[in-house]
C-alpha cells in the first residue's frame, strides 16, 4: 500500500491541515482525508504508518454508527461513490480513508475520559494525589482501575504546541458551563458504552479522547472515535495493575522516542523500520478485534 502522508487537491479548497487530517471545503459539507502521517507528544513525525489512515477511517466510522444512540455525529458517508462530483477525479486516494462530514462549529476543547490511571494522568497523580482537579484516593498505583471514571478537558493547541489539561472549572470558563456540563455527561456516556463493548471483545480501553461541536444548534460528536490515535487499548488477557501496559496503539511509537531521549520539541526524528512496521501491525490487529463479526 502507498503511504499518503499529504494531499493536495487543487479544485477543492484547504480548511485545515492538522496532525493526521487533511480537511477541505466543499460548501455545505467538509471532505477529511485522514493521512497516514502520525504525531507524538504534540508534534507530526517524518514517518507515514502504512494502514494507519485507513484503520482510523473505518474504526471511526464503526463507533460513530454504535453510538449514534448517545448522540448525533458529523459522519454523512465514507463511500466516495456517494460524493460530490469533484472528489471522484481522487478516488485512488480518497477510497477507505476519507468522510463526508457535516459542518460543525468545533469547540477549543478536548474531552478525556479516564478508567485507569495511566500516562500523563498517572504522573499528575504521583505529583499531586489528583488528576486535573480530580482528587484520588491515597495509595493507587500504576494502571489502577478507577472506581468510577473520571473527566479530563485539555485544550486543544496548534500543531507542536503541546495541548494543556485543564479543570472542568477552566473548561467551564471556556466554552460556557451548560456546554461544559453536556460534554462532560457525553464524554462519560460514550466512553462507558465503548468500555464496556470492547470488554466483549476482550480489551480494556484505559482512556480516549472525544472532540464536540455544534451543528444546527445541537452538540454532536466530531472529529474521531476511539480510535488507536485517541485512546489506549491493552488487552485484558494480560493486564496487570501496579505496572506499565503493553499497549495496542501508538504506544510503541511513544516508547521509542522516549528511548531516545527526545526533546518533544520539532523537528521530530525519522522512525526506524521496524518501529513503523509494529505501528503498524498494532494499528490493524486493534481494528481487527474490535470489528470482528460486526
Amino acid at each position: 500500500m502507498n503511504v499518503v502522508t499529504r494531499t493536495d487537491f487543487s479544485d477543492i479548497p484547504l480548511v485545515a491541515r492538522g496532525k493526521v487530517r487533511d480537511i477541505y471545503d466543499l460548501g455545505d459539507h467538509l471532505l477529511i482525508v485522514t493521512t497516514d502521517r502520525v504525531s507524538a507528544f504534540d508534534v507530526v513525525l517524518p514517518n507515514g504508518i502504512p494502514y494507519k489512515g485507513h484503520v482510523l477511517t473505518k474504526l471511526s466510522e464503526f463507533w460513530f454508527k454504535r453510538t449514534s444512540f448517545i448522540m448525533p455525529n458529523h459522519l454523512v458517508t465514507s463511500n466516495v461513490d456517494e460524493m460530490p462530483a469533484v472528489c471522484q477525479q481522487y478516488k485512488n486516494i480518497l477510497e477507505g480513508r476519507s468522510m463526508l462530514v457535516k459542518k460543525a462549529t468545533p469547540f477549543p476543547t478536548e474531552c478525556v475520559a479516564r478508567g485507569y490511571i495511566t500516562g500523563s494522568g498517572w504522573k499528575d497523580y504521583k505529583n499531586t494525589g489528583s488528576i486535573c482537579g480530580n482528587l484520588l484516593p491515597e495509595g493507587l498505583v500504576e494502571s489502577q482501575k478507577l472506581s468510577e471514571p473520571i473527566f479530563n478537558p485539555a485544550t486543544k493547541e496548534e500543531i507542536g504546541i503541546h495541548d494543556e489539561n485543564i479543570s472542568f472549572d477552566r473548561m467551564a470558563e471556556i466554552i460556557g458551563k451548560k456546554n461544559a456540563e453536556l460534554l462532560r455527561s457525553y464524554t462519560l456516556q460514550l466512553y462507558n458504552y465503548a468500555s464496556n463493548f470492547a470488554l466483549t471483545k476482550g480489551i480494556i480501553i484505559a482512556d480516549t479522547k472525544f472532540e464536540f461541536g455544534v451543528y444546527e444548534g445541537n452538540i454532536i460528536l466530531i472529529d474521531e472515535a476511539l480510535t488507536p490515535d485517541s485512546s489506549r487499548f491493552w488487552r485484558a488477557a494480560t493486564y496487570k495493575e501496579g505496572q506499565t501496559q503493553d499497549s495496542m496503539d501508538k504506544q510503541v511509537i511513544r516508547n521509542y522516542l522516549e528511548d531516545i531521549k527526545w526533546d518533544k520539541t520539532p523537528p521530530a526524528p525519522e522512525l526506524t523500520p521496524d518501529i513503523i512496521q509494529k505501528a503498524s501491525d498494532r494499528y490493524q490487529e486493534i481494528a481487527d478485534i474490535l470489528m470482528k463479526g460486526n
